[in-house]
């Protein structure tokens, strides 16, 4: 859901209850007392792992709120599942560290100096067998997601790239930087195949001499047909990060921004996490001067048909197996849980 990976765009279970976004409400608040980055529920459901500036990835058990610590010794931006037993983070150190996704006391299973400087994302594959990174040293590189081995590597972004994402048919992998400049390459050969822009999620502040933008977070509709990338537009101040958020939505076929969902109600801030939810809407989770909200869309419309107070800067966002409850980290120290469904 920072620019963390987005979740795994995976059907809903049969018996799913249907989603309400009008009636989202925070079902319940879990005080964790130091700002939070990232979080990411297991894909039982039972769990939720968040990243914090205390530089520990945290395990909570939703049931109870009982908290587990993986010293992982940075803040992490990303936190993906190669298998049920185990998850991988990705720190501002560079490290990629694989765990086990139970135990009181976990340890690193092992750990990769996957960059020099921060990686920004990790991606997952659909068939979760590849693991996708990119840092601050302007490369993108893959990774066998179950022994950690090298599986190529994909330069030319000139500027810091902000995050990677793989297509949902696993041919492709897509990253996106700074000034929105995105590159497509085939997984197989490594070829370059195109470069295409998301020009809403880019500004170049002439007072500051500044570019400002990027992909903040990035995933695909469940068909792979349209790419999303979440960030901010409208920049009126580089250094402050004054703006709006935006959700840039790409045609997968041609290459270009084909819509732009923004906020009619001015919303200030950024795009921190983007969903394409399996009943064809877009959640986003917006963080920044204007505090933080969820904010819906339904496909193929420039403005929100719902959007809801969170009452603190929102960070990173992700969707519940159920398809109903959403988990937003705060800036606050607080995880909230919030159902797109009426409150019993």
């Amino acid at each position: 859901m920072l620019a963390a990976d987005p979740p795994l765009v995976n059907p809903l279970p049969a018996d799913a209850a249907e989603a309400d976004p009008a009636a989202v409400h925070v079902a319940k608040e879990i005080a964790h007392g130091r700002p939070l980055l990232g979080g990411r529920f297991h894909p039982s459901g039972e769990t939720l792992f968040v990243s914090s500036e205390d530089f520990q990835v945290w395990r909570y058990r939703i049931s109870d709120d009982v908290k587990v610590a993986y010293p992982t010794e940075a803040w992490v931006r990303g936190i993906v599942f190669p298998s049920d037993e185990v998850l991988v983070t990705g720190g501002y150190d560079g490290r990629l560290i694989w765990w086990p996704t139970t135990g009181d006391a976990p340890q690193p299973l092992r750990i990769v100096a996957a960059h020099q400087g921060w990686i920004r994302a990790v991606a997952i594959s659909a068939d979760r067998s590849l693991l996708a990174t990119c840092g601050n040293d302007l490369i993108v590189r893959l990774w066998s997601a179950e022994t950690g081995e090298p599986r190529g590597e994909f330069t030319g972004h000139e500027r810091h790239i902000y995050h990677v994402a793989f297509h949902p048919s696993g041919e492709s992998l897509v990253a996106g930087d700074l000034i929105a400049q995105f590159r497509q390459w085939s997984i197989a050969t490594g070829e370059l195949q195109r470069e295409f822009k998301m020009p809403t999620l880019h500004k170049y502040d002439a007072g500051f001499q500044a570019d400002y933008g990027g992909p903040y977070c990035l995933t695909f509709d469940p068909s792979g047909a349209k790419l999303i990338g979440g960030g901010i537009t409208n920049v009126s101040n580089a250094f402050a990060g004054v703006g709006n958020p935006a959700v840039a939505v790409i045609d997968w076929e041609s290459g270009e921004e084909q819509l732009a969902h923004l906020s009619k109600a001015g919303t200030q801030g950024k795009t921190w996490g983007v969903i394409w939810h399996p009943d064809d809407f877009v959640i986003a989770a917006i963080g920044g001067q204007g505090g933080g909200w969820l904010i819906f869309w339904k496909a193929g419309e420039k403005d929100e048909f719902h959007a809801f107070n969170l009452g603190n800067s929102a960070r990173d966002l992700d969707l519940h197996p159920d398809g109903i409850t959403l988990a937003s980290v705060h800036h606050d120290g607080k995880i909230r849980l919030s159902k797109m469904a009426p409150a019993v």
